[in-house]
Formats: structure tokens, C-alpha cells, sequence
């Protein structure tokens, strides 16, 4: 198993486990989706993985519908992507990845977390030497179909990891390959189950069991928070 997995596996994060936040972050990410390229998911791929996923995840499709035509509302707010980054007790790097219709409210409440629980906001980019940023594809295992010969064809497509997990199949590749991941396994023919984004520490800390208790309270602040996508951390 390869650093990206074993990471992605300790730290799925606990707001997944709630129906309720699943369908609040997924329709963001519908309507962010349909705004920047269109409502069509036929033409629009970002958008086509989104519904694939949405309908995985058990999402209502008057849900799904409600979501993509908030992209094209006028009297609807705009969700702005932005990212956060900070340290946490004891030199423990965060990202948090957030979808708000209100920038000064959420930079105010992820600041407030980051104080409260002995941390500090930074600037941003501060942190990005600190983490890989990486597509995570998990698709269906298809027949006649090896990792390993999967792996060798992906790689010309920026794929560096492929992992068996539960039944499915894992995908790590570079941020910037996304697009023509996706284009490989739709045009052979393959049932993406979701694709993510997730930024992968290149090195791990360690902290006693106090010292986590303390971090993990932080981490759930953040994860509570409506506007929060995804938080991203170096903690082993």
C-alpha cells in the first residue's frame, strides 16, 4: 500500500459518515461545477463525475437538479472556493478547503477555530510546500482488467499509485492530470464512482495521545463548519 492510501485512510474525515453533509458538500460542488462549465453534464465532465457520485452517495435527484440550477440563479449568491492554511498545536500543518457565499464570515470563524484551540491563521501558500496535491479517481473494478496492466497504461496519464480497496479501485494521480484521467476511463469504457481532490503531507508528525485529543478537537471545529469542503493535516 503507498503513503497516499495509507494517509487517505486514517484521516477520512467524520463529516463523510453524515448523510446530511454529504449532500451539502456534493451540491456545492454540483453548482460550482455547472457555473464554471455549464449546466449540461454531457458537455460538462467536472460536472458528469459529480452526478455519477451524487447518485452513489444515495443523493435525491431533486437535490442534484436544485443544485445545478443554482449555477444558473441570478438571485442566488456565488460560492467562492477558498483555501486556508495554518498551524495547529504543536507545529501541526492544516489545510482547510472551504465553499462559502461569504468570505469575510468564514475567514473569520476558521480564524476563531485556529485561535481557540491554540493554533494561528497564516498567509496563503505558506504551506503548500508541505503537500502533494493530488486527483484521487475510485472507479469499478472491471473484468479482464489486472492493476497491474492498468497501472502501466494510466501512467502515461499521470496516475502514480493504483490500490485494490473494498471492492473498487483507487486512482492517485497529479492535481493537474484530472482531465485527462478522466478522459482514459470514460472513453474505456470504466464506471468512475467518484473523483476528488486531496493534498497528501510529504512527511508525517507524531504527537502522544494528549497531544492528538487536542489537535482532533480542533480538526472538528473545522469539520462542523458548513462552509468547510475538506481539512488536510500532517498529523501521523
Amino acid at each position: 500500500m503507498g503513503r497516499a492510501f495509507e494517509y487517505r485512510k486514517a484521516t477520512k474525515m467524520k463529516r463523510w459518515g453524515n448523510m446530511a453533509r454529504v449532500f451539502t458538500k456534493l451540491g456545492k460542488q454540483i453548482t460550482i461545477a455547472a457555473r464554471e462549465g455549464g449546466s449540461d453534464p454531457d458537455t460538462n465532465p467536472r460536472l458528469r463525475v459529480l452526478v455519477q457520485q451524487a447518485k452513489k452517495e444515495n443523493m435525491p435527484k431533486e437535490n442534484v437538479e436544485r443544485a445545478i440550477k443554482k449555477a444558473t440563479d441570478k438571485d442566488v449568491s456565488d460560492y467562492k472556493e477558498m483555501v486556508y492554511e495554518g498551524y495547529g498545536p504543536y507545529g501541526i500543518a492544516i489545510v482547510v478547503e472551504t465553499a462559502t457565499d461569504n468570505p469575510t464570515r468564514t475567514v473569520a470563524n476558521v480564524r476563531s477555530y485556529f485561535n481557540k484551540h491554540g493554533g494561528s491563521l497564516g498567509t496563503s501558500g505558506s504551506l503548500e510546500f508541505l503537500f502533494e496535491h493530488k486527483c484521487v479517481f475510485r472507479i469499478e473494478e472491471k473484468p479482464g482488467v489486472s492493476l497491474e496492466d492498468l497501472e502501466l497504461e494510466l501512467i502515461d496519464y499521470g496516475v502514480d499509485e493504483v490500490i485494490a480497496d473494498e471492492g473498487e479501485i483507487l486512482l492517485y494521480g497529479d492535481f493537474k492530470s484530472y482531465a485527462d484521467i478522466q478522459s482514459y476511463l470514460e472513453a474505456n469504457g470504466f464506471v468512475i464512482h467518484s473523483a476528488e481532490f486531496e493534498r497528501i503531507p510529504n512527511d508525517t508528525k507524531v504527537l502522544n495521545e494528549e497531544q492528538r485529543a487536542q489537535i482532533e478537537k480542533l480538526l472538528e471545529k473545522f469539520e462542523e463548519d458548513d462552509d468547510v469542503q475538506n481539512v488536510f493535516h500532517n498529523m501521523e
